[in-house]
């Protein structure tokens, strides 16, 4: 063997450079291609074009992942869900980065890092740790109402054709007018909310650990198509200022008795993608990446997140992720002021002046207006707030809607109380005693008896 033997070295230099970094959160995913399609017209709430006009149709690409698992791992893991689309739109892409909870776990944008640190692998053991989990859930506990639903038999879904995904952030919608609605998004299962218990969960990460995977593949490729009702909450400025809730805390819902759901359209997930990589696994979504007629609200985590995102996205694929075929629009872009950098694909852009407002450019397109954001981008006043450190301080009210989660939701449902006590005590069973009464203080304020049968079965199975 020498050197000179070329094909070899290719062959084991591009093997050694196969992987690129894994995301840090939402590694392991499926997904596939789709359709989206406009049912009932919201044009009086918004003027982007997608949304306008029944039976406007666009195409999409969804992925829905696991948040903590690492790629690879079991798809049955109890976890919240990550649901991602990508619609290819006239006026640009517009990214939905949903989850399959209506409530986040916190609204403190620093303490993201923290949250997924605590629900990933101990740094000395190596190992999911329990206790460390219990330890940032019990000092944090405005996380309780989204551990609530996580700690659900809704953190164990069937497939992933059987969850809802939700912006679980506000967003704005614009009109052509110019008017603001503050609206959140469902996307609801057609196929039906449908979920194992934790037993069922923990036997199916053994016996077929990638039957979300093969799953959704199987029935896309059958002709079973997966689909989603798009639905709004939607709500005027004045109705937001007025509220019980602060509307940028998503740590809370809001109830359909004071904003019922308002049809939109249906998505279709109908072509499975043909090479995982190229589609899926580079596959780049923002909730930066809004469309005129949609923008981001006030929000301090989805502010962060806007940055967060593609910040991630570039440290994973390189600066021109978007010109890769799942990232690229289907719109033409011009945007000659970002150029050059590692993996450019096509001309960049030639000779034209890499600078805003020259005369000397070669006009192929040009967007509406230069260094402008359309259609809401502006921050709105808000009467209530003002620009100041943000505060995450837990009050009586953070209890409120996790205390209606457990009468008003798992009560109503036989038998489902007992399963949520019996998840939370078989996981907080596992961690140290230490962090015992701290779990069983935050859980008793949300009910006095969830908390004593929550402590009684711990303590009794030790």
């Amino acid at each position: 063997m020498l050197l000179q033997d070329t094909q070899l070295i290719e062959t084991l230099a591009h093997f050694n450079r196969e992987r690129i970094p894994e995301r840090v959160v939402h590694a392991n995913a499926v997904g596939a291609w789709g359709e989206f399609e406009v049912t009932h017209d919201i044009s009086h709430l918004t003027c982007a074009s997608f949304l306008n006009g029944i039976g406007t149709k666009s195409k999409t690409l969804a992925r829905i992942s696991q948040t903590g698992i690492e790629r690879g791992g079991p798809s049955n893991l109890r976890d919240v869900r990550g649901w991602s689309l990508k619609v290819y739109t006239e006026e640009g892409n517009q990214d939905f980065v949903f989850n399959s909870t209506p409530v986040f776990f916190i609204r403190d944008p620093i303490k993201f890092p923290s949250l997924n640190r605590s629900h990933k692998r101990h740094p000395a053991t190596n190992c999911a740790d329990h206790t460390m989990f219990w330890d940032f859930h019990s000092h944090n506990p405005e996380t309780l109402h989204g551990l609530m639903h996580v700690l659900s038999d809704r953190g164990t879904p069937k497939s992933v054709r059987h969850v809802n995904a939700y912006s679980q952030h506000t967003y704005k919608l614009v009109a052509a007018s110019g008017d603001v609605t503050y609206v959140k998004f469902h996307f609801k299962t057609d196929q039906g909310v449908q979920t194992v218990s934790a037993a069922e969960a923990a036997r199916l990460c053994g016996a077929d650990p990638d039957g979300h995977t093969r799953d959704l593949y199987e029935a896309i490729e059958a002709g079973d198509f997966p689909s989603w009702t798009l639905y709004i909450q939607a709500m005027t400025p004045a109705q937001a200022e007025t509220y019980r809730w602060n509307i940028f805390d998503l740590t809370k819902v809001w109830p359909h008795a004071d904003f019922p759901l308002l049809p939109v359209g249906k998505l279709t997930l109908n072509r499975n993608p043909a090479n995982y990589f190229a589609t899926i696994e580079q596959a780049a979504f923002s909730p930066s990446t809004n469309v005129p007629g949609i923008a981001a609200s006030a929000d301090p985590v989805l502010q962060a997140r806007m940055f967060a995102y593609p910040d991630a996205a570039r440290y994973r694929l390189g600066v021109n992720y978007q010109q890769l075929p799942a990232n690229r629009p289907v719109s033409r872009v011009y945007a000659p002021y970002q150029r050059d950098g590692m993996g450019t694909i096509g001309d960049n852009y030639g000779g034209d002046p890499n600078y805003v407002r020259s005369a000397l450019r070669e006009v192929r397109f040009l967007p509406k207006a230069e260094g402008v954001v359309v259609g809401g981008g502006k921050h709105e006043e808000w009467v209530r707030g003002k620009v100041e450190d943000y505060s995450s301080e837990v009050t009586d009210e953070d209890y409120v809607q996790c205390t209606a989660f457990w009468r008003d939701v798992l009560g109503r449902q036989e038998g489902q109380q007992e399963v949520f006590v019996g998840n939370v005590a078989a996981h907080l069973r596992a961690a140290d005693e230490r962090v015992w009464e701290g779990v069983f203080d935050m859980f008793s304020k949300v009910d006095v008896e969830l908390g004593r049968a929550l402590r009684e079965m711990v303590t009794k199975g030790e």
